[in-house]
C-alpha cells in the first residue's frame, strides 16, 4: 500500500469509494433511507469535486487501485475517512489516519485531531485514542442522523 495526494482525476473514484462504503458497511447502523440520503446514487461529481477541492486528501492505493481515502483540513479536522468495502478491516483506515496525523503534526503544527464520527466509525476512532466530546443529530437531504464529535491529542 502506498499513499499519494488527491488530484482532480480522482474525484469519480473517491465518490465511488464513499458511496459503496456507505451502502455496504453502514447497513447495521443506518437504514436504507438514511444511507440513500447520506450517499445518493449516482454521486454528484460536481459536488464531490468542489468538496474535495476544499480539503487535503490522502489516497491509499495498491496496484493502481484505490483502497481508501482520508480528507482533512489544516486545523486538524478529519472530514472524510472511507475505505472500499473490500479493504475494510485490513488496516487501510488506520494507516490513513496515522499518515494524516503525521502530516498535520509535521506540516501544520497541529496537536489535536477532531472529527464527526458516524455510528459505524465511533469504535474505530475510540481504538485510535479519540474521546467523545458530544453527541450530535444532523440532517442530510431531509433525513436525520446521529453522529459523535470526537477528539484526540497527538
Amino acid at each position: 500500500m502506498k499513499f499519494r495526494d488527491y488530484t482532480e482525476n480522482d474525484t469519480e473514484c473517491l465518490a465511488g469509494v464513499f458511496t459503496s462504503s456507505v451502502h455496504s458497511l453502514a447497513t447495521a447502523k443506518y437504514d436504507a433511507v438514511q444511507r440513500d440520503a447520506w450517499a445518493p446514487t449516482p454521486p454528484d461529481l460536481d459536488v464531490w469535486h468542489h468538496r474535495l477541492g476544499q480539503l487535503l486528501t490522502i489516497i491509499a492505493e495498491e496496484d493502481g487501485q484505490c483502497l481508501g481515502f482520508l480528507s482533512y483540513e489544516p486545523d486538524g479536522h478529519i472530514d472524510l475517512l472511507y475505505t472500499a468495502p473490500d479493504s475494510a478491516r485490513k488496516g487501510v483506515a488506520s494507516a490513513l489516519l496515522e499518515e494524516a496525523a503525521r502530516q498535520l503534526s509535521e506540516g501544520f503544527g497541529v496537536t489535536d485531531l477532531f472529527t464527526e464520527a458516524s455510528l459505524v466509525a465511533v469504535p474505530f476512532f475510540v481504538r485510535h485514542g479519540f474521546d467523545t466530546v458530544d453527541e450530535q443529530t444532523v440532517s442530510r437531504n431531509g433525513v436525520s442522523f446521529r453522529r459523535f464529535a470526537m477528539q484526540r491529542t497527538l
